[in-house]
């Protein structure tokens, strides 16, 4: 597997990660078995890099990655998140907290449940508006001198945001949605602003939160649970304008010989090399398509040809649902 650096820091990673969420959050169909066995799989694959964060789950999710690459740490490279505030009783409250007192607690927890002494990558889930961003920075800057935190990063913030926090403390990463439905970090100054720091991007729903796969075709193709259910791009006419986009980037990957899954990610990784996506999965069979992008090479016309049906902007329908747009970085 190739591999990339993420930021001036020299995080090296392979080149696709595995976005872990699914496996016990957001998607429903938790099967732990064929979790543990995709992970396995990966690191088989040369996948070393590893993302999921204390919500999921809430914690579920780390104490999966811990149980199964805790015996391999120093084969991998782990990042996990804080800052979409978990309560006392374990559970989500629906706030954002960046709250220095707060993300020193959260970093001490997702520790005990990764089985490590330090998280490779600690990103800022979401930025906390009634925090300065210099504060939760400052603490960041605690936990790497501390040695609890190797590298640093944000996902789903703004530019100048971005900027002020990297002042405070290096950045390697920043973290946000990315792929052919969703291209706004090419013309919002989100990628710019990466580029001009020399900070890593870390494309999560790099296949358009499966949809790029090409197999949902209604809600109802969604397991129970499911959140996408909600989500405005799986919703009426939404989704019809949605699935007349898919159908030609379907037809380009027939042209091509690969998979519409395997185009979409193959996209995503020429658009720079310090570009590193994490396709989400807790299945090996979706694992190995996915692996299989990294060998996939585009030509300048093929390129043409995904930019004519898949120009910035071409999806219908927010990202998220209206409350989940609220704790977005703008």
């Amino acid at each position: 597997m190739e591999q990339r650096i993420l930021g001036g820091q020299g995080l090296r990673v392979s080149a696709l990660g595995l976005g872990c969420m699914g496996m016990t959050f957001a998607y429903g169909g938790q099967d732990d078995a064929e979790s543990r066995a995709t992970l396995e799989r990966a690191l088989e694959l040369g996948v070393t890099f590893f993302d999921t964060a204390d919500m999921y789950g809430p914690h579920t999710n780390e104490e999966l990655l811990g149980s199964v690459l805790g015996p391999r740490r120093d084969e991998v490279v782990i990042a996990t998140k804080f800052g979409n505030e978990i309560g006392p009783d374990g559970q989500g409250t629906g706030r954002v907290n960046g709250r220095p007192d707060y993300l020193r607690g959260q970093i001490d927890g997702s520790l005990q449940r990764l089985r490590t002494d330090h998280v490779d990558l600690y990103y800022q889930h979401r930025v906390d508006p009634d925090v300065p961003i210099e504060e939760t920075w400052g603490a960041l800057g605690e936990l790497v001198t501390a040695g609890k935190v190797r590298h640093l990063g944000i996902s789903e913030a703004a530019p100048e945001t971005i900027r002020r926090a990297h002042a405070t403390a290096p950045m390697s990463a920043v973290q946000t949605e990315y792929s052919l439905f969703t291209r706004d970090v090419e013309d919002n100054g989100v990628l710019a602003a990466c580029r001009e720091l020399g900070i890593g991007f870390v494309p999560y729903s790099p296949i358009g939160r499966g949809f790029l796969a090409g197999t949902i075709r209604s809600t109802e193709d969604l397991p129970e649970g499911d959140w996408r259910r909600n989500s405005p791009r799986f919703q009426g006419e939404a989704l019809q304008a949605n699935l007349r986009v898919l159908d030609e980037v379907n037809a380009l990957a027939e042209r091509k010989g690969v998979s519409p899954t395997q185009l979409a990610l193959a996209w995503v990784l020429a658009q720079g090399e310090d570009i590193v996506p994490i396709p989400g999965t807790k299945r090996r069979r979706y694992l190995e398509e996915n692996v299989g992008a990294v060998d996939v090479t585009l030509t300048s016309e093929e390129f043409a040809a995904i930019e004519e049906v898949a120009p910035v902007g071409v999806a219908s329908g927010e990202r998220y649902p209206a409350a989940a747009m609220q704790t977005l970085d703008h």
